[in-house]
């Protein structure tokens, strides 16, 4: 009989955290998973983004969704809530990166990366069913084909890997995937609403796949359990006290021991954990590198919208992202919708301005702008049928460009806060993003026939960029002077505190990351011994 209540203790349940719940479980450890955010049947999503209790996260107001918003002085962050974590509301995109990410130097010299994660692609590839090409073309497909061409990059112009069941559209099918141990699946009828909530049943979440077959094999999952603290114990293992997420109050804390611990809370949740765990000495030898190397993925979101809904074209049909392009060797331009009525998102844009110039300058062109033609910068700015009216340009670089997080009181409180780290300043825009936006505008505006202008976002006038995939801050080092983990993602220090997420990736990928977190998970567990057999991974030094 263990002396623990638990084998492993997993924090969180996005894609890290749900390889480690099966992988665990398929080699015989007893393991129970931490969801912060609610779980959610298919029809438990919201139908449009308007319906802000399902689909935005702030339990202590009441909303349980499954879109979270983080801000700090540099960035401004959109991550996921709930069972399956970020896979509930991301667009399903699933590429693998470049060589550039393989050999950024904070890791290149540990591994031949490209090589040694190839099988663990591949498998993380089946898990999530991706298909290498979107299959279908519309109109927002050839605009982009089309503004690719205009900017003279045509050549990098392809359709995007989605993890969608496709089949026929609306007919529930036996599972396709797993021999018919997974869940049934409905094929996808192009709502368009994969970020609100596949409401069909036909997005490939960590709930049709991974989690679905670890509770198969025994894994408990308690969703709306808050992480508080992670305490190393004095004869070896940890304690993890939880609470009811959103409480005001004491009495729904429990705490639980387990032999090990895998952080997996995104890269958010996960470094909050390290930076104050570290701080109140819960885990002291939590290496003094947590926060450093932070990215963004060089991110921006802007994009192109007309006036009035172009009839001719059906902008918000289709899943979320389906193609993309690169303006120059190291910026990846991708096309991203919402379906018709998920327009609450359209409240953080606004008009283009430069991003070179002060902030009273930029300010004062968001101005000018609306004096010079208020009438269209009212149509442009409202939300009616603003997901049918647009495209938006999710604009991603390999740049190796950085901040750096730390803890900081605030009304009394320890919050996170954020400082440009290593490397080039993290930018606050993105020259490339307003160029492929101008031309996705261009394009629509010739295609639709309608007036349509490139978009900026209200924290770009600000200086505040926004990203949907926030990544590092406790890195995969060769020690503990330059990163938080080992190459086995177990933390210096802590061998027995795994963090097997977003934050321990070294570098921006300038691509969608959840494959290679998937991938990096997978490789990280595939080095686990079976239960009650030798650990073969060498001791940290």
């Amino acid at each position: 009989m263990s002396e623990f209540d638990e084998d492993v203790v997993i924090v969180g349940s996005g894609f890290g955290g749900s390889v480690a719940a099966l992988r665990l479980a398929e080699k015989g450890y007893r393991v129970r998973v931490y969801e912060a955010g609610r779980r959610f049947e298919d029809e438990d999503f919201a139908k449009t983004s308007w319906n802000v209790r399902r689909y935005l996260w702030a339990p202590a107001l009441g909303c349980h969704g499954v879109q979270r918003i983080h801000r700090l002085p540099h960035v401004m962050i959109l991550a996921g809530a709930g069972v399956g974590g970020g896979s509930l509301n991301y667009a399903n995109t699933l590429y693998r990166p470049g060589i550039t990410f393989f050999q950024d130097p904070q890791w290149r010299d540990i591994a031949e990366w490209e090589s040694e994660l190839s099988p663990h692609y591949a498998t993380a590839k089946r898990m999530l069913g991706v298909v290498e090409h979107y299959p279908h073309t519309g109109p927002v497909e050839r605009i982009m084909a089309g503004a690719a061409e205009d900017l003279g990059v045509g050549a990098t112009f392809r359709h995007a890997p989605v993890g969608v069941w496709f089949g026929k559209p609306g007919e529930r099918t036996p599972d396709p995937y797993f021999g018919g141990e997974g869940p049934n699946r409905t094929g996808c009828t192009l709502c368009g609403n994969c970020m609100v909530g596949c409401r069909v049943g036909a997005k490939n979440t960590l709930m049709k796949n991974y989690l679905a077959l670890a509770e198969r094999r025994g894994v408990a999952i308690e969703p709306l359990r808050t992480v508080s603290e992670v305490r190393e114990l004095p004869g070896g293992g940890f304690a993890v006290t939880t609470h009811r997420s959103g409480s005001w109050f004491r009495h729904t804390r429990r705490t639980v021991t387990a032999g090990q611990v895998v952080l997996a809370a995104g890269t958010w949740g996960t470094q909050q954990l390290l930076h104050r765990m570290k701080a109140s000495g819960s885990l002291p030898r939590v290496s003094d590198a947590v926060g450093r190397l932070t990215r963004t993925n060089s991110e921006a979101l802007d994009g192109a919208v007309a006036t009035k809904v172009p009839e001719a074209l059906e902008l918000a049909r289709g899943v979320a992202i389906t193609t993309s392009f690169h303006v120059d060797e190291r910026t990846h331009v991708e096309n991203v919708r919402y379906g018709p009525g998920s327009n609450l998102m359209g409240a953080l844009a606004t008009v283009l301005v430069p991003g070179d110039r002060r902030l009273g300058a930029r300010l004062g062109s968001v101005v000018a702008q609306v004096l010079r033609s208020p009438v269209r910068q009212f149509r442009l700015g409202t939300l009616r049928r603003w997901s049918e009216r647009g495209i938006i340009a999710l604009v991603m670089q390999t740049a190796d460009n950085s901040l750096t997080l730390s803890l900081r009181r605030r009304f009394g409180r320890l919050v996170m806060t954020s400082a440009q780290g290593h490397g080039e300043p993290n930018p606050s825009h993105l020259p490339q993003a307003h160029t492929a936006a101008a031309a996705i505008a261009a394009r629509t505006q010739r295609e639709g026939g309608v007036p349509t202008e490139a978009r900026g976002s209200w924290p770009e006038v600000f200086g505040i960029p926004l990203t949907a995939h926030f990544l590092g801050g406790a890195v995969i080092s060769a020690t503990r002077e330059k990163g938080v983990v080992d190459p086995y993602h177990r933390v210096w220090g802590h061998p027995g505190l795994h963090v097997v997420d977003g934050s321990a990736v070294p570098a921006n990928p300038g691509v969608n990351p959840s494959l290679t977190i998937t991938a990096l998970a997978e490789r990280a567990l595939s080095y686990w011994p079976k239960s009650g057999e030798p650990d073969a991974r060498p001791p940290q030094a």
